[in-house]
């Protein structure tokens, strides 16, 4: 018998690493058809059909509808966080590390897990979801109030009201969760790249 040769089994890294694909396109698949038909609107054996699969299977991966869901603005949210925490970490000004963070937020809000977050009202979630899911909401608002005041303090931005301000910026870029198209003329990273540009000339010196 040949010792070197390859084995048949499947490593316990490979079965997991299968699980986790298998698991990210039910995910995909789920978070499109929530924005496109509304999460009231997409039961489980839509999801599954649009995978070939059958709806035990989603069990199987992610639970619950309401489990599946709150994943799905989990992700869209967390791509938020990750997004602050990096341009924390970035040299420069602090409108440059502000600008930076917007067009991040903008590109997000225009992919399908942020997109969901803004699409689907949080009361969509379970009650035992929608705590988690409003502090990580907050945390967001919190990493963009304090890069506008990073801004402020350095001089590289002129801001009187830091709250309302970041609520200007929130709402104006959350809204292409609404408009935005994919396939259009502009692509997202230049719609993001505009709409950064228009929104910070109001607090730059």
């Amino acid at each position: 018998m040949n010792k070197s040769a390859a084995s048949p089994f499947r490593t316990a890294q490979q079965r997991e690493a299968d699980r986790a694909s298998k698991r990210d396109a039910v995910l995909l698949a789920a978070v499109r058809l929530f924005n496109e038909r509304g999460f009231h609107a997409t039961s489980l054996d839509d999801v599954a059909a649009s995978l070939g699969v059958t709806k035990p299977l989603i069990y199987h991966y992610l639970g619950t509808k309401d489990q599946v869901l709150f994943e799905c603005m989990r992700i869209g949210l967390q791509q938020l966080r990750e997004a602050a925490e990096a341009v924390a970490r970035q040299p420069g000004t602090g409108m440059e590390r502000l600008k930076t963070f917007l067009r991040r937020y903008a590109e997000c809000m225009m992919d399908d897990f942020s997109r969901c977050v803004i699409r689907t009202n949080d009361e969509a979630l379970a009650p035992d979801s929608r705590p988690p899911f409003r502090a990580l909401k907050a945390e967001v608002d919190v990493s963009l109030r304090n890069l506008i005041a990073a801004a402020a303090a350095d001089g590289s931005a002129r801001v009187k009201d830091v709250k309302l301000t970041a609520f200007t910026f929130a709402g104006a870029l959350n809204w292409t969760a609404r408009w935005h198209e994919p396939g259009g003329l502009l692509q997202p990273e230049e719609i993001a790249a505009r709409m950064v540009e228009i929104l910070t000339q109001g607090i730059t010196p």
